[in-house]
């Protein structure tokens, strides 16, 4: 999908996180522009049914679980709908399985996206080595730049 004259589009990953509400907020009040088409992309994750101890469980009770996963999914999607609406900008929301950071870049191939904005979680570098982070793999994958934000509390903590 191509932009149409000056529009920008710009893909935000949004995971239901600090980090990535950071970046929404820091790229709305830093780098948006009246033209941008933003999409707000979320690659869920299926915590609670997966990290739980009752995976051995019954079916019955698997099957609540992934409901109930189900139901926080739309709901979050339903707030991100929100927060398009509440900053007056053209866009949508979409929500796409998988593994995030491939996810990201191919979602924003796909969409024909100009930039992609993530959070980061702050990981240092023994732990990114070990088991990679998302912004890591965004940043060497992608075709069009990556803003990645560094929450404000990350920053404040490199300087003590």
């Amino acid at each position: 999908m191509a932009a149409e004259g000056n529009e920008r589009i710009v893909l935000i990953a949004m995971d239901g996180s600090e980090y990535s509400d950071y970046a929404f907020e820091w790229f709305w009040t830093h780098f948006h522009k009246d033209n941008d088409r933003v999409i707000l992309l979320h690659v869920p994750e299926y915590h609670t049914v997966v990290q739980s101890p009752m995976v051995m469980a019954d079916v019955t009770v698997i099957t609540e679980m992934m409901q109930e996963e189900e139901r926080r999914i739309k709901q979050f999607l339903e707030g991100l709908g929100q927060k398009l609406k509440d900053k007056k900008v053209g866009g949508k929301v979409k929500s796409v399985g998988g593994n995030p950071g491939e996810v990201i870049c191919k979602v924003a191939n796909e969409e024909g996206a100009h930039l992609i904005v993530t959070g980061t979680r702050g990981m240092g570098k023994l732990r990114r080595t070990f088991i990679g982070s998302i912004s890591d793999y965004v940043i060497h994958h992608s075709h069009v730049p990556v803003l990645v934000c560094r929450h404000k509390d990350h920053h404040e903590q490199q300087k003590h």
